[in-house]
């Protein structure tokens, strides 16, 4: 069999679209989501800090920190549901937990394997000069810092709503096209994280 083929990046991002998606919903849940994004503020704060203690770790001693780790994929994870819920991909109705922690029972999750070695030579430049070109791509996907200037993605969101508003079905095309540039999104926010030396691979989908 070929490894190469069947290799799965360690970063694994599960969306599953659940329908019926509210054809009205999206129009307040930005307001429903203020305690989750006042949480993600300061959730952010520590994760900056986080990232700092564990990148300095790395450096000496080529080990990323099982707490630090886990927070930090926490609070990616967190920031994931929050996206999936809400305008990165609008696949449910359900809403997100107040967690941390990995859940079965939510239709969208964040895992990334925890790695027992990193190269200590790299982690001071990895995060910024070698996932510059991936940013670059973010960036026309996404839209700048976030939604902040638009982008690709949330169009295709915006184009997706409309089209369940009239059809009450998520056209399918668009969600696997939404679903890739998340895919794409979340590996790339992985490999800055520190969480692999793997270079995530410029493709959409898994």
């Amino acid at each position: 069999m070929d490894t190469l083929a069947t290799k799965q990046y360690p970063a694994k991002i599960r969306g599953q679209l659940e329908e019926p998606i509210s054809s009205w919903l999206f129009l307040i849940k930005w307001l429903l989501l203020l305690p989750h994004w006042v949480l993600l503020i300061f959730l952010y704060i520590g994760f900056i800090f986080s990232w700092l203690g564990s990148m300095i770790a790395i450096a000496f001693t080529g080990k990323y920190p099982r707490a630090l780790f886990d927070y930090n994929v926490g609070v990616i994870r967190w920031g994931w549901r929050v996206g999936f819920y809400s305008y990165q991909a609008m696949g449910t109705n359900k809403y997100p937990p107040f967690s941390l922690q990995p859940l079965d029972s939510y239709p969208a999750d964040i895992t990334i394997d925890y790695p027992e070695k990193l190269h200590r030579g790299v982690v001071l430049i990895k995060w910024w000069l070698l996932a510059l070109p991936h940013y670059a791509v973010v960036a026309l996907l996404v839209g700048g810092a976030g939604y902040r200037f638009g982008g690709l993605q949330i169009l295709l969101v915006l184009f997706a709503t409309v089209g369940n508003l009239f059809n009450k079905s998520y056209p399918k095309d668009l969600w696997e096209l939404v679903m890739g540039i998340n895919h794409l999104v979340y590996r790339v926010f992985a490999y800055a994280a520190l969480t692999t030396d793997e270079y995530p691979p410029f493709r959409l989908g898994e």
